[in-house]
């Protein structure tokens, strides 16, 4: 299984911002070999990242979805409208969802449950908080939250997700897991993906690591079989860090 890379640019750049940022990574974009690259842009940006990205080895994917197809939901977005994009991946249940927007476990899975619908592949995001690691809950933390997605899906729609690894205290915060911590638990979500849907399965489906990595630790984190990329925020927002990230974790796995 290859690296799944994912730039998460959350609020962040204007229509002409993400269009010199993309032909800005595209430069670059023989240097990431057999590594799957993702942007999500904001929804405002998808348009134009569509349009460069058309054609190239870089993929587009969507921070968020709504969990219907239409209706009087002002404000929101369905799969449906980010597949007529050229979207192909979502974010689902990234920590700011869940702990700033109040996003409960059950809406997660009606998101996911969604963007399958929509032909869409969910990036499914699961950590503890800093508070709930100190009490020792982490692995019980991300049980729950990924049966809780994983509720009602076959082996086959389990296929198409990616499942990020991101403990909350991390993210943004310049203090990454230590790497064997983010081994111990991705290792952790194969064994509770392998007991849903078995071994074939979970061998389908690629984990990161998400929280403050950057060029210089990523290669630490995707060093360790139990994972298989990154969710990036910050060192995603520039195209020469995020380029040179990914570098960073292509010569890893190769060395």
């Amino acid at each position: 299984m290859g690296l799944i890379i994912a730039a998460n640019w959350k609020m962040h750049k204007t229509t002409g911002e993400t269009a010199d940022f993309c032909r800005s990574i595209l430069k670059d974009e023989k240097q990431f070999g057999e590594v799957e690259v993702l942007i999500c842009p904001p929804y405002t940006s998808l348009t134009t990242a569509s349009g460069i990205l058309n054609g190239s080895t870089l993929n587009l994917g969507a921070q968020d979805l709504h969990w219907k197809q239409e209706g009087a939901f002002t404000g929101e977005i369905s799969g449906s409208m980010l597949r007529d994009l050229g979207v192909e991946y979502v974010i689902v249940g990234h920590s700011e969802r869940r702990h700033v927007m109040g996003e409960a476990n059950a809406r997660i899975r009606d998101k996911v449950k969604a963007a399958l619908e929509s032909g869409l592949k969910p990036i499914l995001c699961v950590g503890e908080t800093e508070a709930e690691r100190e009490a020792g809950s982490t692995n019980s933390v991300i049980k729950e939250q990924l049966l809780a997605a994983l509720e009602g899906l076959g082996t086959g729609e389990m296929k198409s997700l990616v499942i990020a690894y991101e403990p909350v205290w991390a993210i943004g915060t310049g203090k990454a897991a230590q790497p064997a911590d983010a081994d111990s638990a991705c290792s952790f979500i194969r064994q509770v993906l392998q007991d849903e849907g078995g071994s074939e399965t979970a061998g389908k489906i690629p984990i990161q690591y998400g929280g403050s990595v950057k060029e210089g630790n990523i290669g630490s984190f995707v060093e360790f079989d139990s994972i298989q990329g990154a969710l990036v925020g910050g060192a995603s927002l520039q195209a020469d860090s995020f380029s040179a990230l990914i570098q960073a974790a292509r010569k890893a796995v190769q060395s």
